[in-house]
């Protein structure tokens, strides 16, 4: 099982902290826009072989649609690609660029991506979604664009919650709060042979890497906290509300099943699974009209979700920008949308293919999740918003290697607020050495 079948969003972002950043910083380049006719260059990562076989067709309609841009795709194995995105000079760099959301400031800071507005079409990046226009938006200069987002929440299995007579929510106004969740939790467990009644995916690789920081870091901001705030680690993730969110999310560990096997919820041996919209094919062919998509638990600021995930950027260097942008006018439409998120069932990252779409619309199995990218929080994730993106800066890979290490301890026992303080700290050191990873 692959990394991106795992967590969609971010692949090996400690390949990204291994990558140095400190030489960016200075002016920005600006890619040339070229004749807008003849041979791009294209790099991806080869990730899931649905999603590989849809972006060759793709790319091959392209080619065989219109005779003024060839595009030539190169597939990456999805472990080496964020190495072999970082290892090269920018101007080694293809015209396009396959780029993981949360490591596009970083790639920014490095003078790898030039600004889309000059080259993306006003029509394609008008009907990007929200979301997917605020986790490309650095420096209020649009940078990347998704085909596709991803979703967070709770998958709940109707007959075991019923069975237990837990009332369960219907959407995002009447979540669970986090002591509500926790009497579901001790309910579910009495009914449950062994207590175990909850998966969280103990059993990714990454669960104490970027699968921590996407799908507990939200906890924080619910609780009224963050990662960083103004730029700054401590007072935001060593808060009172951040120690108080992760003493509880800890004392959760005695209802949760290791899922070694990765079928804990398939299987009815747990009745809720903590995890994102990439499940939703296994488990609705498992639970069919027994699944229920639910919201994360409110810790007192509102639920919030993470988002986020793979985009597509067009290189600082490049020398036809112009047909580089007519690549992309061509991925981000809503044919090639359709056709990537019906292969590997991401939410559709344009306004029109998302309202087109029979999952994602009201009603559908998995509304909530357009209800919850409908309410990005930007800089203020206060109760009115409901998705979160992850911090935008080029130190994010710091960032989320001290909160997911932090998070991995306190899960073990360890107390919260020393490794809050100590991961607070490690950011905010690692930041005043590079001088704040300010964009110039």
């Amino acid at each position: 099982m692959t990394l991106r079948k795992l967590i969609p969003i971010t692949a090996a972002l400690a390949a990204a902290s291994l990558a140095a950043t400190a030489c960016g910083g200075s002016a920005e380049p600006v890619a040339e826009g070229g004749s807008g006719t003849g041979p791009i260059t294209v790099w991806a990562s080869q990730g899931q072989e649905k999603e590989a076989a849809a972006l060759q067709d793709i790319v091959t309609r392209f080619n065989t649609g219109q005779t003024a841009v060839k595009a030539q795709l190169r597939l990456i194995p999805e472990a080496d690609y964020p190495k072999a995105i970082a290892a090269t000079q920018a101007k080694a760099l293809p015209d396009v660029l396959m780029v993981d959301g949360p490591t596009a400031t970083n790639l920014v800071y490095d003078q790898k991506l030039t600004a889309l507005d000059p080259f993306v079409s006003a029509k394609v990046r008008a009907n990007a979604t929200e979301a997917i226009k605020a986790q490309g938006t650095i420096g209020g200069k649009l940078y990347v664009l998704g085909q596709f987002e991803a979703g967070l929440g709770i998958w709940g299995n109707k007959k075991l919650l019923q069975a237990a007579g837990v009332k369960y929510p219907t959407g995002l106004a009447d979540a669970w709060t986090a002591p509500q969740f926790t009497q579901a939790l001790t309910a579910l467990a009495a009914k449950d042979d062994d207590g175990k009644v909850l998966d969280i995916k103990e059993n990714y690789p990454v669960f104490n890497g970027e699968w921590g920081t996407f799908g507990f870091s939200p906890i924080l901001y619910s609780a009224g906290a963050a990662l960083i705030r103004n730029g700054k680690a401590s007072g935001a993730l060593d808060s009172p509300q951040a120690v108080g969110a992760m003493k509880t999310f800890a004392s959760w560990k005695r209802y949760v099943d290791a899922n070694t096997k990765d079928d804990a919820f398939t299987k009815g041996k747990v009745a809720l699974s903590w995890v994102g919209h990439w499940t939703y094919p296994d488990y609705d062919k498992a639970l069919s009209k027994d699944l229920v998509l639910l919201p994360l638990p409110d810790f007192g600021n509102g639920v919030k979700s993470g988002h986020g995930s793979w985009a597509w950027g067009i290189s600082a260097t490049s020398k036809n920008a112009k047909a580089a942008g007519a690549f992309l006018d061509h991925l981000l439409g809503d044919g090639p949308v359709t056709q990537m998120t019906t292969a590997n069932g991401a939410i559709p990252g344009t306004r029109t293919a998302l309202a087109a779409s029979k999952l994602y619309k009201p009603g559908g199995p998995l509304a909530l999740y357009s209800a919850q990218l409908d309410k990005p929080c930007g800089d203020n994730a206060d109760r009115s918003c409901a998705v979160v993106t992850r911090p935008l800066t080029a130190g994010y890979p710091v960032v989320s290697k001290q909160f997911a290490a932090a998070l991995n301890e306190i899960y073990k026992g360890a107390d919260p607020q020393a490794q809050l303080t100590k991961a607070a700290k490690a950011i905010d050191t690692d930041f005043a050495d590079n001088d704040g990873y300010v964009l110039r």
